[in-house]
């Protein structure tokens, strides 16, 4: 572990929950690179080694002769920043970062009311916001998430088929990220593609039902041995997976912004997506991958298709998803845009 000092600190970016999410990724990301700008460091449950960190028991020690900046992603964590400001007083500034794309609940409301300061992540949620606010897109860090040197050498470490073309769905593996449409899919084209292989990884807890139900009808289709559904692996393996696929697949029927889809994207892999979350924003409408409506299974077969029998094409879509990332979405821009919010939150009385 790599603890700070807590009487340096100035920003402190929690991380309240045990389970894997895009949040708890944003903050593993972005807190190594801020912390060559800012004394910053990470506070929750299981943080990974090589994150600056604090413990909840060094709140006490935190400085009382200046400010500090909390910077909130759940309701969770602003209710306890709320709760931290009774101890620290006024010297204490909240911030919290918006990735909702839905009307907030009116305690989410009352909650981000009581924010010194508002982030978006994309213009589509800032629409959602009814508070002085500031968009700033997440990014990716491009040298964690890279094209494979060795794509089969890795495909032998991770145990998978070295020749075949493998599709991957990564993330919470539930009806609203469209998981079963992702299945659906792959067993209609899989059929007359022998060599196309599929992956939908991630958490299950609480919809365990659910995948029972799609691992059934994979089994029923006589796909169990090529389309596989896998748990969730350590954060610090997913770049691994990404480099590992020929094409990624976004199958999302809600969310707030989509990092799978610049992770693959960095890793120069492909994208089909559904036009949901800030994947519009990410793929340039669309120019940069292909997008389809959510829910509709016909049509995200019908864009996967030609990307699965054609290479070449594979290959030149994923050198320039690597080159469109590296130029707009690089994580030092969103580390450094942050770092000047919390300098601006920090200098005011």
């Amino acid at each position: 572990m790599t603890r700070q000092d807590p009487s340096k600190v100035e920003v402190i970016a929690p991380n309240l929950k045990h389970r894997l999410s895009g949040v708890t990724a944003t903050v593993y990301a972005l807190v190594p690179i801020q912390a060559k700008e800012i004394e910053i460091a990470a506070l929750g449950p299981a943080l990974p080694p090589g994150i600056p960190q604090i413990r909840l028991r060094d709140l006490p020690a935190l400085p009382r002769g200046r400010p500090i900046v909390w910077h909130a992603r759940r309701n969770i964590e602003m209710i306890a920043g709320l709760a931290l400001r009774v101890f620290l007083g006024g010297r204490l500034k909240l911030l919290f970062t918006s990735a909702s794309q839905r009307h907030h609940t009116r305690l989410t409301r009352a909650l981000i009311a009581r924010m010194d300061w508002v982030i978006a992540v994309s213009d589509k949620s800032a629409e959602y916001l009814s508070v002085p606010h500031q968009v700033v897109r997440h990014g990716i860090d491009t040298r964690r998430f890279h094209p494979a040197h060795d794509r089969a050498a890795l495909r032998r470490r991770l145990r998978l088929e070295e020749n075949a073309v493998i599709v991957g769905c990564f993330g919470r593996i539930r009806a609203q990220k469209g998981t079963g449409d992702f299945v659906d899919a792959m067993l209609q084209l899989m059929q007359t593609r022998k060599d196309v292989h599929a992956i939908a990884m991630g958490g299950v807890v609480g919809h365990e039902d659910y995948v029972r139900e799609l691992k059934t009808r994979i089994t029923r289709a006589g796909l169990g041995e090529r389309l596989r559904i896998m748990p969730e692996v350590p954060v610090d393996n997913m770049p691994d997976w990404y480099a590992a696929l020929d094409l990624y697949v976004a199958p999302q029927r809600w969310e707030g912004f989509g990092l799978t889809v610049l992770e693959a994207m960095s890793s120069g892999v492909p994208v089909v997506a559904t036009g949901v979350g800030a994947f519009e924003e990410l793929l340039d409408k669309g120019r940069m991958g292909t997008l389809v409506e959510p829910g509709d299974v016909p049509s995200l077969a019908a864009a996967i298709a030609p990307i699965l029998d054609d290479p070449q094409n594979r290959l030149r879509l994923g050198a320039e998803a690597r080159s469109y990332v590296e130029a707009r979405f690089a994580i030092e821009g969103e580390a450094q845009a942050l770092v000047d919010v919390y300098r601006r939150l920090l200098a005011k009385p």
